[in-house]
Parts: C-alpha cells; structure tokens; sequence
C-alpha cells in the first residue's frame, strides 16, 4: 500500500485527470447537521442524478414513512447508514458544472470516525464545515475546523444549514458567523467564508435563496465553481517516486509512477535518491505517446539518458530541488487502529513508493482536539491526534507536510496484520537530533575526530607496509554488522580461524570484550553508541596501521558511525560486512536472552527493538545467516578477500 497525501484509499474520478480545473472538497461537522443531504442537493440542482435514481429514493423515503424526500439516502449506502440516518463511512462523488469538476468526499461527524474525516480531507483543498442553525457552533464544529487546519486545507466554507427552521434570521446567522470567528482566529486559516444555507430546501446552495434577501454574497456552488484552485498544490519542488521499472524489451527501460509535485520536461537534469546518481530526462512516456511535460498527478513513464540503476522506492528530484533527508522526523499522527500504539513497538513507515521499518522515539503528546490543548500521553488510542518523534533504519527523502502534502504525509503499517494503524503528517527533521546526513554532500568526517590538545601523531619504527610484506598479506578491516543474534560474532571467528590457519596476522574485536573495559563507560543511548564505536574505529586502526587483518563484530546501527570507521582507512581496505538476518529469527535465537528482556521493557534502547538499526546502504558484502551455513559464508569473505588482493590465493 502506498501513499501520496494519504490518498491510497481513494477511488480516482473516471475521466477526471488532476491536471485539469478540479476542485477537490470534504465536507463535516456534527451529527446530522445534514452534510449527505447538502450533497445531494448539489447533485440534484446540478443535474448530476439521474432520474431513476431520485426515483428509487423517492420510494425508500415513502417505505420509512418520511413526509420529505430524504436526499441523503443518495449518499448513505451502507445499512447501518440508512437505518441510523448517519454517515458512517467516507462516500466519494463526482459531478461537474460547465465551470468546473468536483470530487467530493462525505465524511462522517461522530467522534468515533475522525480517521475517516482525517482520510476524506487528506486531499482536499477545501473544506465545508455544516453548522445547525438551531444548535450553534458545537465541539464538533471546532473539532473539524482544527482538524482541516491540521491538514493544511487552505479554504474554508462554514455553512450554517437549516436556516429554514429558524424562519431565515439574520441574528441567529450573525450569532453563530461571530462564534466561529472567535475560534478560527486561534487557527492558521487561509480563507474562511460564512454561506446560510437550507440544505433540504435549496436555499443558497445552488441558487439564492429569496427568503434570505439580507444576504448578498455568493450561493456555495458559485463559491465552489470560483475559489482559487491549486493553492494547495505544489507545483515547483519536482518529486517523482518510483513505482515501477518498465522493460518490455531490451530496447526500452523506463520508470513509471506519478508525479508527487511540481513538473518536468526532457532535456532536465535529475538525481536519483538515495543513489545520486544523476542523469538528463530523455523522454516522458504515456499511453498516449511522448509528452512535452509532465506535471503533478500525472502518471506517466521517465526514460533518461544514462543507463543507471534505479528501483521501486527510489525518488527522482531536480538536481538543484532537493528534499530533505533524514531518518529522524518529527510528525503528528492520526492514530486509525483500535489496538493502541506501542510506544516500543516496530512499524513499517510507508513514504510514497519507499517503505521502511521505523521506530516511536518519543510520544511528546496527544492533543485535545475539542480544546486544542496538549496532554503528555503513553499511547495513542483509535482516533486521537499526537506528536512523535520516529526514526526510521533507512533515511526518507522528504518535504515538510505544510509545503508539499505529497512527500509530507506518510501511513504506518503494522507489520504483523498488514493493517494501516495510523496516518502521518512530517513537520521536519526530530527536534531532538542534528543528523549529518542532513547535509547534502557527505561531510569530512576523518577532520571531525577527536583530539587532544598539545599532541602530535607519532608513526611506528616500522611502516604497516614493512608488516604486511613480512606477514605475506595486506592490512585491512573486516567490519561485520547486524543485529543482535545476527551471528556476526560466530562468522568473524570463523574467519579469523581460518586466516590464523593460513598464517595471517588477526585481531579480533568484540563488543562485549570492549565494553569490559575500555567502553565500559558507556551506556547505550544514541551518543554512547556513537561514541562506542568511535573508539572502536580509532583502535581498529591502530591495529590496521600495525599490518593485522581485523575484525570487529559490532551491531553498529548507524550508518554514520561505519562510515566514520571507514574514514578512517585507505581505500581498498575497510570491508562492511552486512550479516543479515530476520528479526524474527534474530528474536527466537536470542542466544544472551537480550530480546527476551527488552520485549518485557527490562533493556531501553535495544536495538531491532526499541531502537532502529540502519541496514548499510553499499555493503562489500551481504550474507545471509538465515540462509546460508556458516562454511558458505566464510568461504564467500575469504573469496572476497582473495579477490581484493588482501590475502593470497590458497
């Protein structure tokens, strides 16, 4: 399941293409205060209902007895809809005027579904909030208003329905009008227009109404065929995720997916993400033939000049149009799942085309969405609204949610039922951590160690190249990361024994070893982490520097740290070993009984767990232990090794 503003569940319009002047809009509010009928009306008067249809509810207002045609049967088409005369479930229409398509999305107004009012709005660029005239602006109304500011819905309508049953008055109208202003002015609201309407007569809906002469603005279609179109969308910052390689013959290679935002031509320069590889758009593909450009929503296919790799997941931007990059983001979250969140638990995060396992850092509240207060929080319960801090074991490409819904809005997946627990909105990079990679080139991380003051690096009395020719073979660093209860202890030894066999110089360096002593200092937060193996890196070069072949057997869960390690090195001679393996196989090895504490909270920060680990991204080696014998994996690295002229040919 993907997501562009977490729109994955949404039905497309037939014949309704995003490019053209489309409005899409959301209505809400309280419990009956008559959004279906609204709707119908607009259909009715607009002339998008067939006449059978306003026949067959004809006869089903007759059969419940209703004095009225109720209008609202031609949206409520669940059961338990038309029993209870209420919207449960999100219903789609479409209709058209000569000015303008619409996709309307009906939403319901009970509390217990504002994940699905959070789903309707999610693309919608304008908002109608129904307010009965008799009941005044209610917790609902509030509720729904915040809750489309949240969304960054740039306009909104406040119809004050069902004027007819308070005989038209002009002061009730004033009153309520005057009661929303006073709470949209605590909101960040774009535009905000009052219409009074009678939704079930037709006042003001599609034509004026003349039993309401002291109003002298807009009917609600005329606002709707009007209202600036596209405020919302993005149309500079070129995003496109990648869906799909698309080759049918060895003639053609193109990748198909859909504009997120923005737009492109051939003859562009792009960078793929997180590859950066770069290359020029050489044609834009569709059923249709070759297109001159292409723009946001479209769905097309990118050929580009060079022949370079790229897959589902990946991300092509304007070289000079980059997104963010982090793997700590700070989001609200609209929880959607009856089962709470699990504030230690493990989610796929799923980003436009690009799916990763991401981790709650930190629940930093939930909010009141009645009061818009904010109440510290240990879980989030179906429906409610909270701030998080995620980190994710892959690095997202990203904007922030309020200037581009598309690559701003994520989903969360449970990864044992498959089922979407929570949508998300990014407001930007964790508040918590300033990650390097934030940076888009990769920084000099060798000038970043750690020193001293007053010291000067003394070399040996005899060069590492002096060691190797005398050892036979040359110096390197074997890095073998993984998660707990990978194996990557028992492959390294396993080597080592085998090199020791062959007559090679070895050190062997192990995590717990290191923290019996020299690390023993530190604990495991992100900063001792990274500090471990810090020192660890600095230790394995010395013993690099002295001609050994070492090997470290480090979880190292961040990406940053390895590379730091391999800063540190000539080319050609740090080795990163990923030793994959699944967590779930991982769990039920557990050969210290580590995950076995950290499920029951004993461990904070363990790792797969309750803290991410971040697989490398360009390995020298990948092996499986899940997968493959141990014999299988050492006769790979020594086979590696050989290759790269480390150790002679056996």
């Amino acid at each position: 399941m993907t997501t562009q503003d977490l729109s994955a569940t949404q039905p497309a319009a037939p014949g309704i293409q995003p490019n053209v002047d489309l409005l899409r809009f959301t209505t809400a509010g309280s419990v009956d205060d008559g959004k279906s009928t609204l709707i119908a009306r607009l259909l009715v008067d607009s002339k998008a209902i067939f006449q059978d249809q306003l026949e067959a509810v004809e006869r089903a207002s007759r059969s419940r007895g209703d004095d009225t045609v109720d209008l609202a049967l031609l949206l409520d088409g669940l059961r338990a809809e038309r029993e209870q005369k209420i919207t449960i479930d999100v219903a789609y229409r479409y209709f058209a005027t000569p000015r303008r398509k619409f996709i309307i999305a009906d939403t319901p107004g009970h509390i217990q579904y504002t994940r699905n009012m959070v789903t309707g709005a999610s693309t919608a660029e304008l908002a109608i909030i129904l307010i009965d005239a008799r009941k005044g602006v209610l917790t609902q109304s509030r509720r729904h208003g915040f809750l489309a500011t949240l969304l960054q819905i740039p306009h909104l309508v406040v119809a004050v329905n069902k004027m007819d049953l308070v005989d038209y008055d002009q002061a009730v109208y004033r009153q309520i009008v005057a009661d929303y202003r006073e709470f949209a002015a605590r909101l960040s609201v774009q535009d905000i227009v009052f219409i009074p309407i009678s939704a079930l007569r037709g006042d003001n809906v599609v034509d004026k109404s003349r039993h309401m002469l002291w109003y002298d603005g807009p009917t609600l279609l005329h606002h709707l065929e009007n209202v600036n179109v596209g405020a919302s969308r993005n149309l500079v910052d070129f995003r496109f995720p990648v869906q799909l390689v698309v080759r049918p013959n060895q003639d053609f290679r193109g990748f198909a997916g859909q504009v997120a935002s923005g737009r492109i031509a051939p003859g562009e320069d792009i960078v793929v993400l997180p590859s950066g590889l770069r290359s020029t758009v050489k044609s834009i593909v569709t059923a249709a033939g070759e297109q001159n450009e292409a723009v946001i929503g479209d769905s097309v296919v990118l050929t580009l000049a060079d022949e370079i790799d790229i897959s589902r997941g990946d991300m092509i931007v304007r070289t000079r149009n980059l997104p963010q990059k982090s793997n700590q983001l700070d989001a609200t979250l609209c929880w959607m799942s009856e089962t709470p969140l699990n504030p230690q638990g493990t989610y796929w995060l799923q980003h436009t085309s690009r799916q990763v396992k991401t981790f709650i850092a930190e629940l930093n509240y939930k909010i009141d969405v009645d009061t818009m207060h904010r109440h510290p929080a240990a879980t989030l319960e179906l429906n409610e609204i909270g701030r998080v801090q995620l980190t994710t074991t892959q690095p997202l490409f990203y904007d922030r949610y309020q200037l581009n819904r598309a690559t701003g809005s994520f989903i969360l997946i449970d990864p044992y039922t498959n089922t979407t627990v929570a949508a998300g909105m990014i407001r930007g990079q964790s508040r918590q951590i300033s990650d390097l990679v934030e940076q888009e080139t990769t920084p000099d991380l060798a000038a970043a160690r750690k020193k001293s003051t007053d010291v000067v690096w003394q070399s040996g009395g005899i060069a590492r190249e002096q060691h190797e020719q005398q050892n036979g073979h040359k110096a390197a660093v074997l890095w073998f990361t993984g998660l707990s209860g990978s194996g990557k202890s028992t492959v390294a030894r396993q080597v080592e024994q085998r090199l020791f066999a062959r007559g090679c110089r070895t050190i062997f360096l192990d995590g717990d070893n290191l923290r019996h002593g020299l690390n023993g200092d530190l604990g495991f937060s992100d900063a001792d982490r990274q500090e471990n193996i810090r020192r660890v890196a600095e230790v394995a070069r010395l013993g690099f520097e002295h001609g050994n072949i070492v090997l470290a057997s480090f979880i190292s869960p961040f990406q940053r740290d390895r590379d730091f390690g391999r800063s540190l090195l000539p080319a050609g001679r740090f080795f990163e070993i990923f030793v994959k393996c699944d967590l779930e196989v991982a769990k039920r090895r557990d050969p210290k009984g580590l995950y076995a504490k950290a499920l029951r909270g004993e461990i904070q920060n363990f790792t797969g767990i309750s803290s991410p680990y971040e697989e490398p991204q360009s390995p020298e080696l990948v092996v499986e232990t899940d997968l493959q014998s141990t014999e299988e994996i050492v006769a790979k690295i020594l086979a590696q090794l050989t290759e790269a002229g480390i150790i002679p040919a056996a």
